[in-house]
């Protein structure tokens, strides 16, 4: 959600690891989180699934008012290259892509902080 302004009680009460942030900034991190899930996973379905979901993100951004011209201009190229070049349509069931296929170059971390 969009950061919402709060009083100094409500504030005390919410717990350290609770945060917000502005519309925008949420929906990057979202995404990045489901790109870096995207190159974890090995289950192709899946895989497929969060592809569609970057997609959909990144045109969502494309388009966020909150953003520069430049940046919402590279996030509508990258949004292009998902969806033809990229991930949307290596993970088509007409593809013949399998788990086996899927090298990932990082492993996960152990911990998130």
């Amino acid at each position: 959600m969009c950061r919402k302004s709060r009083s100094a009680a409500d504030a005390a009460d919410q717990s350290a690891e609770e945060y917000t942030m502005p519309c925008a900034e949420a929906m990057l991190a979202g995404t990045l989180a489901l790109m870096t899930g995207y190159a974890q996973q090995q289950d192709a379905g899946v895989r497929s699934l969060m592809a569609r979901k970057v997609v959909s993100n990144l045109f969502f951004l494309s388009g966020h008012p909150h953003l520069s011209d430049a940046f919402r201009t590279m996030l509508v190229n990258l949004r292009a290259r998902w969806q033809t070049d990229g991930p949307v349509e290596a993970t088509g069931a007409d593809t013949g892509s399998t788990s086996e296929s899927i090298k990932i170059w990082h492993s996960a971390p152990v911990h998130v902080q």
